[in-house]
């Protein structure tokens, strides 16, 4: 599966490789890749791979799952459809409560020790999961884990979920991208190795210069 997602991901360009001419996030970190995987959505055969994949990650691993929810706002569409596939409700997350009407940060019905599982659509320093898991737990759910699409496999990451007792089940990752970008002449051996040095330590820049 992860092969098939990551042929999928990169023939709709939602994640761009480009070691040579570095992105450069919102924190003034240059990176190599940079992932969008709302794109997914508007192309409907990537999108049906992704939203079976993502339901059948779920009845294998959270086989108990009584309610799906997204993170804001990436993850709102995909838990939305993820939810339809399984028959079961489904909500999301906002980023902090609303000002106005209910107040509310959770969208949905959410009752008492429902077995919920967060649908993300990336995987990064896991921060974002991690809110949303809290503010879920803070409102007595149980959450099983996560569902998500793609991780870049940071270690900052998988200490984070580590730290916090969150199970994260991604569709695709990094590792198993860059082997296909290699294979389809996306990108070429060497790239691999600035990549990964970047993945590692996204705050050391030496990887440009193709140091080791």
């Amino acid at each position: 599966m992860k092969h098939d997602i990551a042929k999928a991901l990169l023939s709709i360009q939602a994640v761009f490789l480009r070691p040579d001419e570095p992105f450069t996030w919102a924190s003034g970190i240059k990176s190599p890749i940079y992932c969008d995987n709302r794109l997914t959505l508007t192309s409907p055969q990537v999108r049906t791979l992704i939203e079976q994949s993502l339901a059948k990650t779920i009845k294998t691993y959270f086989p108990t799952c009584e309610v799906v929810m997204g993170t804001s706002t990436a993850g709102i569409a995909h838990a939305a459809i993820v939810g339809h596939l399984m028959n079961i409700p489904m909500g999301y997350v906002r980023g902090s409560a609303k000002d106005h009407g209910r107040t509310n940060q959770i969208e949905g019905r959410l009752l008492p020790k429902q077995k919920v599982v967060v649908i993300e659509d990336l995987i990064s320093t896991a921060g974002s999961s991690i809110e949303t898991v809290n503010v879920l737990r803070e409102h007595d759910a149980d959450v099983l884990g996560i569902a998500s699409i793609f991780t870049y496999n940071m270690k900052k990451s998988k200490d984070k979920l580590k730290e916090n007792n969150v199970v994260n089940i991604s569709l695709c990752d990094l590792d198993t991208l860059l082997d296909v970008a290699i294979e389809t002449r996306y990108i070429k051996s060497d790239d691999k190795t600035k990549i990964l040095k970047f993945r590692d330590n996204p705050q050391d820049e030496s990887w440009m210069k193709g140091e080791k």
